[in-house]
């Protein structure tokens, strides 16, 4: 199935409903790891349950998840010396794949907008192959 032929209400094109798709992975990192505690011992680890979870979904080619818990305040201490996930610490690129169409989008945060910004970083059409007569 193409992603121009799942259920939506309006015709889109195969690199507009690619793009749409790239959009729903990147705000689902987003709005449902933000909050999850974690520290430099264990970002590695939430970036790689991350990773796999996110490309478990359709037309996904690869996924790349960086943690930098450094940029958060500083932590609590002793037992409570760790931090929750936060925007600022994010750097998520997502690869997309749909026949010949190829979508990369970033979720990354850009301190001169103080916004996590979600980006398209590429959209790439495969030339056909072409057949000897």
């Amino acid at each position: 199935m193409t992603a121009s032929g799942l259920t939506h209400t309006a015709v889109l094109t195969r690199r507009e409903a690619l793009l749409f798709e790239a959009g729903i992975k990147l705000g689902g990192v987003f709005h449902q790891y933000l909050g999850t505690p974690v520290s430099p011992r264990t970002a590695p680890s939430l970036a790689g349950a991350i990773e796999a979870a996110v490309g478990l979904q359709p037309f996904v080619r690869s996924v790349r998840v960086r943690i930098d818990p450094r940029r958060a305040g500083p932590p609590g201490r002793g037992r409570f010396a760790y931090h929750y996930l936060t925007a600022e610490m994010l750097d998520v690129t997502v690869e997309l794949v749909d026949g010949p169409l190829t979508v990369e989008a970033r979720l990354k945060y850009r301190p001169e907008l103080r916004y996590p910004l979600m980006s398209v970083a590429r959209v790439e059409r495969r030339p056909r192959a072409h057949r000897a007569p």
